[in-house]
């Protein structure tokens, strides 16, 4: 019998926009079910990294999950800005007072996103893997797992022992970092595995839309860090694409390197995989196409003529979800049979919800617009209600206009992965020539990956808004993008 094992877990994830004009508040974190602690946390995703790490950790004997009360998400999701530093303290305050109450403990699980930007907090998870060090000690062991898009160096592996980041985008692997997590936590403590590792940061600053791993060399990157990890037993290699959209003083590409004991080695592949990205720096910015809106709804009117169809555009750079450029454009392009899954507008939607809302009824109000200067002007929209649902935290509505046309109204920033959920809202996917949604990469999952959609066409503004790919158009004041490519001519030695 292996002597019991005590691992706290907490959660603390956000992918901050800083950009946007509304900052994520305390008030943003709190609602049913968050925060959460004991089997709640435990068990609130247990599909993604959560998931993995405690159906991996529980088939180990003798190993005890503590819940640490912790945030899920906040309600507007990804669609707001600075997380306040009024939030930041009082959650990690919260986690540090549980952990205290709940110690000793042999290892500590940190279920992290990476890109979270906090006001005053220049790397909040690495601050956060401070705090939790200076309560547990040095003796216990403390590993995280990342979504591909942290911003983060080597301060993070200053304090925690092991990370472990997704390798595919869109994010098919959580759960698995998830277990390999656990597992060689668990190994940690038991002193089957001693973490050494090494971080580089690269000097390529990218659009998240160029980051698909679908494509060549996101694709060939990714695949030479597994091979890496297939040929050397216990070794873990994380790249981290990095996060340009939040003005912290880390972002950009990382790569890190975690061994079982060999410095030296963690050396070489980390070496070897950032010689790698450096060699294809150009081709990682220019293996996606990206139109104008207009261009890319005349695209979409000539894709359905030629019955290409189903057809996709979709809007990137849509930070907030209630941008209306493409809207706009679909509706001066006279398009039909097309689906714009969503249009995020908060008081629309409590209005709506207000007045009990149902199928039938007419629809005459302006949506969208004016959340910031990305987000354009509201579009009115004359139309009947199909179907109006409360669920997952939003009010749904969906608005039949001109000829055949669907407008799904949501109460936060929307990224449609897949079509077929769609049905919930009492929709016919079927009916639809060209969706309209907005995501960057995560919709190739359910309209690519499976032969769905026969077009697909990424668009943004005309002038460079949030989620541009000209991020020299963006109002850094933390970041200068002349110490990276493409912006600058930064020298990189391995």
């Amino acid at each position: 019998m292996s002597n019991p094992i005590r691992i706290g877990v907490l959660h603390f994830s956000h992918e901050t926009v800083t950009f946007l004009k509304n900052d994520t508040t305390l008030d943003d974190f709190i609602y049913p079910g968050s925060p959460a602690k004991g089997e709640a946390l435990l068990n609130f995703d247990p599909k993604y990294f959560m998931g993995g790490f405690v159906k991996m950790a529980r088939e180990f004997d003798g190993v005890e999950l503590v819940g640490i009360e912790s945030p899920l998400w906040p309600k507007t999701y990804m669609g707001s800005g600075w997380v306040t530093q009024e939030a930041y303290e009082t959650f990690v305050g919260k986690m540090i007072d549980g952990i205290k109450s709940e110690k000793p403990f042999d290892g500590i699980y940190l279920c992290l996103h990476g890109a979270m930007a906090v006001r005053g907090v220049p790397r909040p998870e690495a601050e956060l893997a401070r705090r939790v060090r200076e309560v547990v000690g040095p003796k216990a062991f403390i590993a995280a797992t990342f979504d591909l898009h942290g911003n983060e160096d080597e301060q993070f592996l200053k304090y925690a022992d092991m990370a472990f980041a997704v390798k595919y985008f869109p994010h098919y692997d959580g759960y698995l970092q998830g277990e390999r997590a656990a597992r060689t936590l668990v190994r940690a403590i038991r002193g089957d595995y001693k973490p050494a590792h090494v971080t580089k940061k690269i000097p390529i600053i990218s659009p998240t839309v160029l980051q698909w791993t679908g494509a060549s060399p996101w694709m060939d990157l990714i695949q030479r860090a597994l091979v890496w990890e297939a040929r050397e037993p216990d070794v873990y290699v994380n790249v981290f694409f990095g996060f340009p959209f939040a003005d912290v003083p880390d972002v950009g590409m990382t790569v890190q390197v975690l061994t079982n004991g060999n410095p030296a080695l963690a050396a070489e592949v980390s070496r070897d995989m950032a010689e790698t990205a450096w060699r294809q720096r150009k081709a990682l910015l220019t293996s996606t196409k990206v139109h104008s809106i207009p261009e890319g709804v005349t695209l979409a009117k000539q894709a359905v003529e030629a019955g290409k169809t189903p057809v996709v555009l979709a809007d990137h750079s849509d930070r907030s979800g209630y941008a209306t450029w493409l809207l706009k454009e679909i509706i001066a392009h006279d398009l039909s049979n097309t689906l714009i899954a969503t249009i995020a507008d908060a008081k629309t939607t409590a209005k709506l919800k207000a007045q009990g809302a149902k199928a039938g009824d007419p629809f005459d109000m302006e949506v969208g617009g004016l959340a910031d200067e990305s987000a354009g002007e509201p579009v009115r929209i004359q139309g009947t209600i199909l179907n109006a649902i409360e669920g997952h935290g939003q009010f749904w509505v969906c608005v039949k206009f001109g000829r055949g046309n669907v407008l799904i109204l949501s109460t936060y920033l929307v990224q449609i992965m897949e079509p077929f959920p769609l049905k919930n809202l009492g929709l016919d996917i079927d009916a639809f020539q060209v969706m309209a949604i907005k995501s960057r990469v995560h919709f190739r999952r359910g309209f690519y990956d499976n032969g769905f959609a026969k077009t697909i066409l990424l668009v943004e503004p005309t002038e460079p808004f949030l989620g541009t790919v000209r991020l020299d158009g963006l109002p850094y004041e933390n970041v200068d993008l002349k110490q990276y490519y493409p912006y600058g001519d930064p020298v990189f030695r391995t």
